[in-house]
């Protein structure tokens, strides 16, 4: 069944009522497996993303826009490769399989970054086969965080999922730094080590968490022509619109830190430091604003998120420097994932019937991942054509805008008109 208002979430009768709305619910325990999976698997993650930029643009000495292109392929090739794995995942019932597979493939893509050695167009087909295993895992891992919950509580539960996950992206940084000291700098020690951790990730999937297995759907009710009723659905349209909007406005991280990094003269030693300070951040919000999220309108919530992400855009070249700036910068852009990315999945969710939710999920993460590739390649040539400074002003402005219209998108319909209910024909064809 489709909502009405996308913006704000429908309580059931046997939600906390007002009195206990600040109570904290225990999440459930494949929530927690699904947490911890995560955990181990962004300590790999993170390790080789930490120390990435510094090896493609002081090692291999790629310029800008060549990172960019990179960048962009990192995250936003293997869109297709989403929906994939989300439509398979519900034409088979087996989300936990499809995403086992997922991360299988990106484990095996850290020892590829020892294999190719020093060749960009080798690095970028790995760093390719790396983000197809984090689009074939990442919808059916939400959508068994929304079958596992209590739409109610799904703010609370993708809060707490990426509180875990934010914990391995804290860790990974860090764990990079110990084995480049340890290693003489050697990158293919962080690679390694990397796919080891990895592997771990894999087994704690395989052996503790729990498939939401339901009959297998009869003929017809997962096809291409129900995924292609999924989108005439009015709410369902205007999210993915608002995902791909927002993610064009949003560019990688990579380039955030390479920007610090430039203006403060960071040492090699110290760039992972960045991304540590993002992660604490994102560690220490993404549960509260999960909360807060269910409590007052994940709308809202993660429109404040984009607004500190406009914020950091500004701080790149703005009045600040030094660690205040430093401190600041990326306290700011933790708190824009604390605020978006899981409560994004969680307004997702009670849009998208149960038997097409992993590949409307994937349709939303697909739409998004898509728009952030041309994002990174735009800004890379940004950089290149006028410099950083305009680059990044016009990063932030692109954001403010790109919120702006999602706040229109995504605002609750009420009244009695058409636009506070969903087509009657609409939820036919896409339920039928």
């Amino acid at each position: 069944m489709y909502l009405s208002t996308i913006g704000r979430t429908e309580l059931p009768a046997d939600a906390p009522g007002p009195g206990r709305r600040g109570r904290w619910t225990m999440v459930g325990g494949n929530v927690l497996a699904l947490g911890t999976v995560s955990l181990i698997t962004d300590v790999s993650a993170e390790m080789v993303t930490a120390v990435l930029p510094l090896y493609l643009v002081l090692g291999l000495q790629l310029t800008p826009a060549a990172y960019g292109v990179l960048d962009g392929l990192n995250t936003g090739a293997t869109a297709l490769l989403r929906l994939v794995g989300g439509y398979v995942a519900d034409r088979v019932s087996r989300r936990k399989a499809v995403a086992g597979t997922g991360y299988g493939l990106s484990a095996l893509a850290k020892l590829g970054l020892v294999a190719v050695g020093g060749s960009a167009s080798s690095i970028g087909l790995v760093l390719a086969a790396d983000r197809a295993g984090k689009g074939l895992r990442t919808a059916p891992r939400d959508a068994l965080i929304t079958l596992s919950t209590p739409e109610h509580a799904l703010g609370r539960a993708f809060g707490v999922h990426r509180a875990m996950d934010s914990i391995g992206a804290f860790a990974g940084p860090l764990v990079a730094m110990g084995v480049l000291t340890a290693a003489a700098q050697s990158f293919d020690a962080v690679f390694v080590t990397s796919f080891c951790i990895a592997a771990l990730g894999v087994l704690v999937l395989v052996l503790f968490v729990r498939d939401h297995r339901a009959a297998r759907p009869p003929a017809g009710t997962v096809s291409p022509r129900a995924v292609g009723g999924l989108l005439r659905a009015r709410p369902v349209r205007r999210l993915v619109a608002a995902a791909c909007l927002l993610g064009l406005a949003t560019i990688g991280d990579g380039f955030v830190y390479l920007l610090l990094q430039r203006r403060e003269s960071l040492s090699v030693g110290w760039f992972p430091l960045l991304a540590v300070g993002t992660s604490l951040s994102y560690l220490l919000l993404a549960a509260p604003l999960g909360a807060l999220a269910d409590r007052v309108g994940r709308l809202p919530v993660m429109l404040g998120g984009y607004g500190a992400l406009a914020l950091v855009y500004l701080l790149l070249h703005g009045p600040l420097d030094g660690p205040p700036l430093l401190v600041l910068a990326v306290g700011l852009n933790g708190a824009f994932y604390a605020a978006t990315e899981g409560v994004l999945m969680a307004l997702a969710g009670p849009v998208l019937p149960e038997r097409l939710r992993t590949t409307g999920i994937a349709l939303v993460q697909s739409g998004q991942a898509l728009a952030y590739l041309g994002s990174s390649v735009v800004f890379g040539l940004a950089w290149h054509a006028w410099g950083p400074a305009a680059a990044s002003r016009g990063a932030a402005v692109g954001v403010v805008v790109a919120g702006a219209v999602t706040a229109f998108l995504l605002a609750p319909r009420t009244g009695p008109g058409p636009a506070s209910r969903p087509d009657p024909d609409e939820r036919t064809r896409a339920t039928s």
